[in-house]
């Protein structure tokens, strides 16, 4: 928000000036503490100083005259810069800051990554790329291909509708999507790899009754009505409408005909599907730790009262989710969170207090190397090249 006032009031800037700006900003945030830590202080000066030199590459000078400028410099350098640029700090680092992220989550990640916290933090500190979903409703992995073709798309595999543009490195622009003809007809949809492969862990749900119980702004539900083929019934529901305005919009370029949207307004919008449900989705809310990469702002500014929010919001969205379920059929829980507390804990809490559901292995072929030993699913960037998400499947047994 921050950065788009900025935008909007620095109207001298252009194009290229706010992209450089907004790009540095956040080439910072994703590493402010090891940024810091080479440059043996931890401000946002030497922070964006590390940054252009270390990340970006630019030669000292460069800096230099950039600092000194009259008009838009931040103070020439001074003489412990000067020497930070020429032997930056190459002591080993606690893992919180070689890993970029606030002390007190330290025993918090520990219980799920051990020795290896740092390294994943690291992965999740570096620029993402942009993943796509071809529409099978619309097109073929084929035909995607050869669209994408012109923004150097690849396929980002695992998926065969999943493709990958690179992140681009910190001096280039990525290309603009929205440029593709066929995106405007509805072949694509911007959708990180983990939140794709999440969704695929439905299952086989064509012909299926479907219930999106957290549809937000409706990523996951498009790829639910892809998967159906347009055939069973996909209903979308969230407990805030506002957060579904978007829905239709996609749904209607996306091809969708089987969607039901089932908004909050009205008095009972549930009403009647209690147990007849053959899969429940549940995207629930979460503290968003596995996109910090793409919202590194985010972990500076969660605290432990947001986590005990979060776990108790899971809770409630669990409850309220599970009547629908019917017999046989399956509740999928997801949230793109590194903690264990909104993951297994809250799986855990859950059965224990919900007689008649089944933990059942998450994980398809695809991706099985990435199945905990309790039969859940952990993607992070490090391990799947993915932004971190976590999966249950969970089967009402009665």
């Amino acid at each position: 928000m921050a950065l788009k006032g900025w935008g909007e009031s620095a109207r001298y800037a252009g194009s290229k000036d706010r992209s450089f700006v907004s790009g540095l900003v956040l080439d910072v945030l994703r590493k402010r503490r090891s940024l810091g830590w080479k440059m043996g202080a931890d401000t946002a000066r030497t922070a964006a100083l590390a940054a252009l030199r270390f990340g970006w590459g630019w030669p000292v000078d460069r800096i230099a005259q950039a600092a000194a400028d009259d008009q838009h410099g931040i103070g020439g350098l001074t003489e412990a810069e000067l020497a930070a640029f020429a032997q930056p700090n190459s002591a080993e680092a606690p893992a919180p800051v070689a890993g970029d992220y606030p002390d007190w989550l330290e025993p918090h990640l520990t219980r799920v990554y051990g020795e290896g916290r740092a390294a994943e933090l690291t992965a999740l500190a570096e620029r993402a790329p942009v993943d796509l979903r071809a529409n099978r409703l619309k097109t073929d992995a084929d035909r995607a291909a050869k669209a994408l073709q012109p923004l150097h798309a690849v396929p980002a595999g695992v998926l065969p509708d999943a493709f990958r543009i690179p992140a681009p490195a910190a001096t280039d622009r990525a290309g603009s999507v929205e440029t593709i003809p066929q995106f405007g007809k509805g072949w694509f949809e911007v959708q990180d790899l983990g939140s794709q492969i999440a969704a695929a862990c439905a299952g086989d749900i064509k012909g299926k009754q479907v219930l999106d119980f957290c549809a937000g702004g409706g990523g996951k539900t498009l790829a639910l009505a892809a998967a159906m083929g347009n055939t069973g019934q996909l209903y979308a529901h969230d407990s805030d409408a506002r957060r579904m305005v978007d829905i239709i919009p996609r749904a209607t370029r996306a091809g969708v005909r089987n969607l039901q949207i089932r908004s909050p307004v009205e008095a009972e919008p549930l009403k009647g599907m209690e147990g007849k449900m053959d899969v429940v989705f549940v995207d629930a809310p979460c503290t968003g730790s596995g996109t910090w990469r793409r919202h590194p702002d985010s972990k500076w500014r969660l605290s432990p009262e947001q986590l005990e929010r979060r776990m108790a919001e899971q809770d409630l969205v669990l409850d309220q989710a599970a009547p629908f379920v019917k017999p046989g059929g399956r509740m999928v829980y997801v949230t793109c969170s590194l903690l264990a507390e909104e993951n297994e804990d809250r799986i855990a809490a859950f059965l224990a207090r919900t007689p008649g559901f089944a933990v059942r292995p998450a994980a398809f072929e695809a991706v099985a190397e990435h199945a905990t030993p309790e039969g859940f699913l952990r993607l992070t960037p490090l391990t799947a090249a993915a932004d971190g998400f976590f999966v249950a499947l969970l089967e009402r047994t009665a």
